[in-house]
């Protein structure tokens, strides 16, 4: 096979991933809590035809050498956890996070997941659970003749209760935390996974030790730039372009070999 049709193939899939990442941002930029992917790439090895700095003679070496390489791959599709914007609800229930930090969330089998989306909603049961009923850890429950609920910046719970002046706390909310969050799994539901890139998680009282403190009745938004994956998209469909047209230039040098060599 001709090499340069191959390598400009290696082109073609990188830059389908590419485009998949950015449309999975723009598909995403209404989501709550939700982060920004990134395609990552790396170039793929190398054929040596002459060893840089090999002697061209006794006395003298090459100051290059002749290596060709092979294409390109997807190596990561990394998160960018960028702070997104606020807005405003009404909805007590509903808490952003202004920092670092992830709520705790306890999934169907047992295991913790974790998220930067804080609309929360009560059961049947008063407990403060996400949309999808996956319950917030460390779990909290509403009385059901609560008139009022507070979530103050570092995540104390109080209510209101009929007939009582002051107000009953229910618990704490706190935060978790990675040293390396863009090693979290992204898992759907706007939930995250522990992995071992991303180390194990740091828990704390929000607004101590470095997290980030709780703002009540508001969300955090998607931190997509809708311009700049624009420009990405159009940067990504060119690249495709001259790669598509290296694949039909390598074609059409082989079609006219094999008419020389047919004649």
């Amino acid at each position: 096979m001709n090499q340069a049709l191959w390598i400009a193939k290696t082109g073609l899939d990188a830059q389908q991933t590419r485009m998949s990442v950015v449309s999975n941002n723009l598909a995403n930029v209404n989501t709550t809590g939700f982060k920004r992917g990134r395609a990552v790439f790396e170039d793929l090895i190398y054929h040596s035809c002459r060893q840089h700095g090999a002697q061209a003679t006794q006395e003298t070496q090459l100051p290059s050498g002749l290596t060709i390489g092979t294409g390109v791959r997807t190596v990561a599709t990394q998160k960018l956890f960028a702070q997104g914007n606020f807005v405003e609800t009404g909805n007590s229930l509903d808490i952003a996070i202004q920092g670092q930090g992830f709520f705790q969330i306890l999934m169907p089998g047992g295991e913790i997941g974790y998220t930067r989306d804080g609309s929360f909603q009560l059961n049947a049961n008063g407990e403060v659970v996400m949309s999808n009923g996956d319950a917030l850890q460390p779990g909290l429950v509403v009385p059901e003749n609560a008139e009022k609920i507070t979530i103050g910046k570092d995540g104390t719970v109080t209510v209101k209760l009929p007939d009582q002046v002051d107000a009953v706390e229910l618990g704490q909310i706190q935060l978790a935390n990675f040293v390396n969050p863009a090693g979290l799994q992204p898992v759907g539901e706007n939930l995250f996974r522990e992995t071992t890139a991303s180390g194990a998680p740091q828990q704390s009282n929000p607004g101590e030790n470095g997290f980030g403190g709780l703002v009540q009745c508001s969300l955090e938004t998607s931190n997509v730039n809708m311009a700049e994956e624009l420009v990405n998209m159009i940067e990504t469909q060119r690249a495709y372009e001259v790669n598509s047209k290296a694949i039909a230039a390598a074609d059409a040098m082989l079609q006219f070999v094999n008419n020389n060599l047919a004649r």
